[in-house]
Order: C-alpha cells, then structure tokens, then sequence
C-alpha cells in the first residue's frame, strides 16, 4: 500500500498549494491513501468546514489536527458529523469529535489512522502513550487493519522519538507535525514503522513557520505586544513523507520524503 502525509497546511498560501497538489501527487505516486494535517488552514489558525470539504473533494481521504482544532468554533458543532476529520485522541472524554478513524479502501482494505497531542512544552492533555495503546488493543495490524498511521502533534522531538520506538512494529508510519519544520530523520525503524519527527508544513517558508516573518521577528527583538500574527502568503512549499508497505504485514519497506516547491531542496519519490 501507498500512503502519503501531508505537514500542516498553513494559511491560503498552503492551503492553495496543497489543494493544487494532491491530486498531482496522488496520480504521480498512485497513492491508496492521502492524509493531511489541516489544523492551520483557516488563515493560520484553525479549519472551517467549508476548507475541509475542498480538501476531500482534491483528493484527501482524511484530515488531521492539533491544538488549533478548536480555532473555527463552527469546527465544534460539526466534527461528530465528520469521521473523516479528527481531533487529538487524548482530549478528556466528553471532547465532540474522535480521535481515530477506520478507513476502508477499494478491494476491502483498512486503514486505521489516529491523531494523538505531545504534552511537552504543550496544554496539559491525557497521556498520549496510553491514548493510543487502548486503541491497537482493538485494532491491531496485521488483524484486520492493513496499515496503522499516527498524527503525533507536538513539540520535543524527544517524546515524538520515544512514541516511534514505542510503537515500532505496531504502525505503518508515525509522524510528527506541530513545527512546521521537515526533520531530517525520516527512517524506517528496526521493527520496520516509518518515522519522521516533524512532515513540516505546506506553507511559505519565507517566513516564520508559516507566519510574517517582521511580526514575529518584532516579537522576539522589541519584547511589546504587536500586531496579530498572520500567514505569509507568498508561494508555499508542500511537505510530507510517502510510505510503502509490505502488503503482508503492514509495515514499511519504503519510506522518502515529499517537498514541492518554490523554497526547499525539492523531492519527489519516484513510482514506478
């Protein structure tokens, strides 16, 4: 199976161009599923409805977030209506919407996906590590699902590292998002799961992580409050990770990076 992830999309710079290339990629790497980290595409700060339903008609089979997922309060009334739009896993029970989602593909295969949030350095959350054993308890690969993928939403590189060596084996990939940066270590760890700390973002990289570079660099000089941070909205960079598996056994016998673009050294894994 083919999988490709899509880094957070950041404001309408990102958001144009991931929406332009989705369907470009999923031809060009004959993707079987597409998923994107969509909790910045609402002018930084959150998703509407009407931005996720553009990301499923380009293409996206599901979209993950963060905690920015509540940024749109539309996001709130509808997400239980959505099961293709999931909020962190390790919310307090009671939180509208899930936190994983089964997928069936054509000829019957399953994808299992699930959005989790780091607690370092982060808002104060259930434990992410148990978030997520509860639920291979039930669904594990190789036992019915086809191939696993996890979300990883948060800052320290440290407690993403520890969550690919925690679930070596048991996912197809686990991948960090939260950054906005692409990490360079992207491997495939010896239980064979794909990891990458951070995707990076689908955003203008001529900036600070997506938003306007003089007002966060104000920020960080003058030390007073300044205007309202915003996206940059020159051409954006798409950042994400492509995933092969071993149709047997779910895991991962290829894994490369994906960066198309105006500002980062571009990649594109050759399919056959």
């Amino acid at each position: 199976m083919r999988l490709l992830f899509l880094g957070d999309v950041v404001g309408r710079s990102g958001r144009e161009a991931a929406l332009k290339r989705i369907p470009e990629l999923r031809a060009a790497l004959k993707t079987d599923f597409l998923l994107v980290n969509g909790e910045n595409a609402a002018g930084g700060f959150g998703i509407t409805d009407k931005i996720a339903k553009e990301f499923f008609e380009a293409g996206a089979d599901c979209i993950t977030t963060g905690n920015h997922v509540w940024d749109q309060k539309e996001l709130v009334g509808s997400i239980d209506r959505e099961p293709r739009i999931l909020r962190p896993l390790n919310y307090p029970e009671g939180t509208p919407g899930r936190g994983a989602s089964i997928f069936q593909l054509q000829g019957g295969r399953k994808v299992l996906v699930m959005n989790v949030m780091a607690r370092l350095f982060m808002d104060a959350m259930d434990d992410p590590f148990a978030a997520v054993e509860k639920v291979l308890r039930q669904h594990r690969l190789g036992g019915g699902i086809n191939a696993v993928i996890l979300d990883f939403h948060g800052e320290a590189t440290s407690e993403k590292m520890a969550m690919g060596h925690y679930l070596d084996g048991r996912a197809s990939l686990v991948v960090g998002t939260h950054s906005h940066i692409p990490t360079a270590d992207l491997q495939i760890l010896n239980g064979g799961t794909a990891f990458q700390s951070d995707a990076g973002m689908c955003g203008d990289y001529d900036s600070v992580i997506g938003m306007k570079k003089e007002v966060s660099i104000a920020r960080f000089v003058r030390k007073l409050p300044t205007e309202k941070m915003t996206p940059a909205e020159n051409e954006a960079t798409v950042c994400g990770v492509f995933v092969e598996t071993d149709d047997r056994t779910g895991l991962a016998v290829r894994a490369e990076p994906v960066r198309v673009g105006p500002r980062l050294a571009n990649h594109l894994p050759v399919v056959a």
